[in-house]
């Protein structure tokens, strides 16, 4: 590529010389240029939600070799909850995240235009923000160090109604209460009872649903919907309005622990398939705000305890403390600067797997 211009000397108005100027682009038009051809065009159909699931590789070795708490810890959910709002704080295209275990689901719109809408920019940039900020965050959640880095896989898959995209994430929230309830009768038959794993698995070989139940009233005393939700519902992601210490409405990343299988859930939250405006937020009153407005216990946000709170690295913000403050500042600012776009727009980690 040759780019060609006339550089002009002008003095007192008048022009007393011109001369040719060009520059080569050597590379565009080398000989190797020919290996572009085989890279794939893998833009996605249009029209159609994206979704991409990012899942834990090898996580119940993972989960051995951190000492993660059976059949749930909430430091290791939490943890998950913090690098996908991450996630959603950068790329505002994302209308709706889930997840459970050592998952998660971004639902780009169905109108989005970034990266191209190319899946494979999509898929890698969620995924290596994710994997990144898990790293980044750990020690807020957790006292003993990574012994190794983790990793996440992923994949992308397009939806093209909003049935389709509903039966999806239907389909991720019956898992993990299929994938909780075994779990907590293991775990509890493990611990509490001494069973070797392979007795354990042979006792719940076969059982249904009530009988997993009864198994855990009768022997444990546990009343399985009295568990918390976010192990039994896992944790949704929207954006909502929610008012800071001023009064003033903010596009807000909420994490929910709700039931997105039936209908009320969207109706009550129209704008994430509906793509119109944000709805608004309100915490409960008796529950103070927190610099930047939001508490994360109003809407059931599991906390680690003090005494699995670390001492946190000076650089890092606690993710407890305000849900949009860990970004770096540039991001927070960028987030002032499009709050009025998105005002007119939608925008168990388990041992045993």
């Amino acid at each position: 590529m040759r780019i060609l211009g006339k550089f002009l000397q002008i003095r007192n108005g008048f022009v007393i010389s011109s001369k040719c100027i060009g520059t080569t682009a050597t590379m565009a038009k080398s000989k190797f240029d020919y290996v572009k051809e085989f890279e794939l065009d893998d833009k996605c159909l249009p029209n159609c939600w994206i979704v991409v699931r990012i899942d834990g590789r090898n996580f119940s070795a993972f989960t051995e070799k951190h000492d993660f708490a059976k059949p749930n810890d909430p430091g290791a959910l939490e943890l998950m909850n913090r690098a996908a709002i991450t996630v959603m704080e950068e790329f505002r295209e994302i209308i709706i995240g889930f997840g459970q275990s050592d998952e998660y689901s971004f639902v780009f719109r169905k109108d989005t235009t970034l990266f191209n809408r190319r899946a494979s920019k999509l898929m890698s940039n969620v995924n290596s923000l994710f994997s990144s900020s898990y790293v980044y965050y750990w020690p807020c959640f957790f006292k003993k160090p990574l012994q190794y880095p983790p990793a996440f896989d992923a994949r992308v898959v397009l939806y093209p109604t909003d049935k389709n995209l509903r039966d999806y994430l239907a389909w991720r929230q019956a898992d993990l209460h299929i994938n909780n309830l075994y779990n907590t009768c293991f775990w509890n038959l493990v611990l509490k009872k001494n069973m070797k794993r392979q007795e354990a698995e042979e006792k719940l070989s076969g059982t249904l649903a009530a009988h997993k139940n009864e198994l855990l009233f009768q022997e444990f005393k546990i009343n399985y919907n009295n568990e918390p939700a976010l192990f039994r519902k896992g944790t949704t992601l929207i954006r909502k309005l929610v008012p800071n210490e001023m009064g003033r409405l903010k596009p807000t990343v909420v994490p929910l622990t709700d039931d997105i299988i039936a209908d009320r859930f969207w109706k009550e939250n129209p704008e994430v398939i509906g793509m119109k405006s944000l709805g608004t937020y309100q915490p409960p009153l008796k529950a103070p705000l927190v610099p930047g407005g939001f508490n994360p216990t109003a809407v059931n946000a599991v906390i680690p305890p003090m005494s699995m709170r670390p001492m946190l690295p000076t650089n890092i913000i606690p993710p407890h403390t305000m849900i949009n403050s860990a970004l770096p500042k540039k991001t927070i600012e960028s987030n002032h600067q499009d709050a009025n776009r998105e005002l007119n727009r939608n925008g168990d980690i388990s041992g045993h797997k």
